[in-house]
This record gives C-alpha cells, sequence and structure tokens, in this order.
C-alpha cells in the first residue's frame, strides 16, 4: 500500500517512470521489428517511443536549479522555516530525477534510428550517389600513384564499379519492395562489398611508397564510410539471426583494417550526408563501428 501510495505522493517522478517504461519498452519492439501498425510514414511503436521521450524531455529540471523559497514578509507565524537540509534533499532528488531522465533520452536514440524498413530503405538509397561518387574518385586515383603502385590500386579495386552498381539497383528494389528476399540480396551484397573494401585498404597498406600509399587509402577511406554506414542501416533493421548470417560472410574483419580508417574522415562524411553537426556524427561513427565489431564483423 506504501507503494501505491507514493504514486500520488510523487506524481513527477511517477510519470517519469512510466515514461521511461514506455521509450525502453518501445526500443526493444523496434529493434525486433515489431511495428504494431503504421502510421504515415512511421510506425505506432516509433511514434510512442518518439511521444515519451518527448514529454521526458518537458519533464526534465535543472539539476543546479534551487528550489523556490517562501517569501519571508509573507510568511505565516506558525510556518516552520525551510532548513538547509530539507533544501539540499531537494535539489539531491531532482538531479537523480534529472539524471534518470538524460538517461532515459539517450538511451532509445539508437534504437530510434531507421526504426522503420522503409526508412532505412530510404536512406540507404540516398547514400548510393556517395558511394558511387567515391568509388569514381577511387578509379581516378589510380592515376596519382607511382606507376610500381598503380597495378596492385587497380586489381584490388577491379571489382568497386560492379558492386557499387549492383548495390544501388539492389537498394532501389528493397525500397520498391522492402521484403525479406530483397532484404537478404541486399544484406549478401553489402556484406561482400564490405570485404572488397577492406581487401583493397589492406593491399594500399602495403604500399611502400608514402606518396602511394596515402592517396590510396584516403580514396578507399570515403569508400569504406559509405559502404559501413550501409551496413550500419542494415544491421537496425535485421534479426539477430540474419546479423550473425551475415558476420558469417565477413572474413576480413573491422578490426584488421581499423589501423588504416581515419574516424574524423568519416564522421565529416556522415555529417555532410545528415546536415547534422560534426561531433553528433562522430559519435554515430563511433557507436556504429563498436556494434558492428560486437556482432562479429
Amino acid at each position: 500500500m506504501i507503494s501505491i501510495s507514493n504514486i500520488w505522493k510523487h506524481p513527477h517522478t511517477s510519470v517519469a517512470g512510466i515514461l521511461i517504461s514506455v521509450a525502453t519498452v518501445a526500443g526493444v519492439l523496434a529493434q525486433q521489428g515489431v511495428t504494431l501498425g503504421t502510421l504515415g510514414g512511421g510506425s505506432v511503436v516509433s511514434l510512442a517511443a518518439a511521444l515519451a521521450t518527448a514529454l521526458l524531455g518537458l519533464l526534465a529540471h535543472d539539476p543546479g536549479a534551487k528550489p523556490a523559497l517562501p517569501d519571508p514578509a509573507k510568511a505565516q507565524p506558525d510556518s516552520p522555516a525551510p532548513s538547509a537540509g530539507n533544501s539540499s534533499s531537494i535539489r539531491s532528488s531532482t538531479a537523480r530525477l534529472s539524471a534518470w531522465l538524460l538517461i532515459a533520452l539517450l538511451v532509445p536514440l539508437p534504437w530510434l534510428q531507421g526504426c522503420t524498413r522503409a526508412g532505412v530503405a530510404r536512406d540507404i538509397v540516398n547514400w548510393t550517389p556517395s558511394l558511387q561518387s567515391a568509388v569514381a574518385t577511387v578509379d581516378s586515383t589510380v592515376a596519382l600513384l607511382a606507376p610500381a603502385d598503380a597495378p596492385a590500386l587497380a586489381a584490388a579495386t577491379a571489382g568497386f564499379d560492379a558492386a557499387s552498381n549492383l548495390l544501388a539497383v539492389q537498394a532501389k528494389a528493397y525500397l520498391a519492395n522492402p521484403s525479406a528476399n530483397t532484404l537478404a540480396q541486399l544484406q549478401a551484397q553489402v556484406v561482400a562489398f564490405q570485404q572488397q573494401v577492406n581487401a583493397a585498404l589492406l593491399a594500399a597498406a602495403r604500399i611502400v611508397n608514402p606518396a602511394s600509399q596515402q592517396h590510396a587509402t584516403v580514396a578507399l577511406q570515403a569508400v569504406a564510410t559509405v559502404v559501413g554506414s550501409i551496413l550500419a542501416l542494415l544491421q537496425s533493421v535485421s534479426t539477430q539471426d540474419e546479423v550473425a548470417r551475415m558476420a558469417a560472410g565477413s572474413i576480413i574483419k573491422l578490426a584488421a583494417v581499423e589501423p588504416y580508417m581515419d574516424n574524423t574522415r568519416a564522421a565529416a562524411i556522415v555529417a555532410e550526408h545528415y546536415g547534422e553537426p560534426v561531433s553528433a556524427a562522430a559519435v554515430q561513427v563511433a557507436r556504429a563501428e563498436q556494434q558492428q565489431i560486437a556482432a562479429g564483423f
């Protein structure tokens, strides 16, 4: 009974707890592909999570804000003055509640990104022009290398044009028909292309000429960033079994090529694509990389 009475004594905390629960459960459902129906271009689950997150933001208080104290001139003679201990307790409670609200606001973010297959399909299609542009840059970079180094890069990237074109076609097919079959084809193609890019990065690392190595690595980093972004999007709408199957096809792991990647440049590419601050993109890049490595890529 005491627990139930506390609900009415502390409505602010109770409502926050309910909203945190809604956001958390909605995040888990979205991660598992459960939508509970569609609303416009999104799903019922994503809408519930977004509303809960927005309301949590409205409930949040500044942890450093001091509670308002009564005006001594208007205080009643018998009214006890607020003690320093009470004020400290109120500020401490507010700080703890605000900390939990902040955690609740941050936790759903990875789940809300790409929460519907239609949205992910559209995002992947939007990435394909950048992918094909990056591949074209790799093609033109071959001419910048020393004569002895050019054949190695040309051989390592020989299948890039065909792979990027096929990925673009499959991305559009998935957008037009986000079925299990088109998703499986896109998953397989992204992993295959990622393996080609990883192999090319390792080949570029073996180039002895410093200038040639730098030209090749910089060009390949852009392709790797876009392919990695598409892989992260697919991972967000794939089941655990599908992710495991994709990871099984990843022979050259991200850990092997990580020393040859430039996360600062990757963040700049992602920030430009989404029109967001580089600092936010850097967090997304790091989080996506961690999730992919944890999944076995």
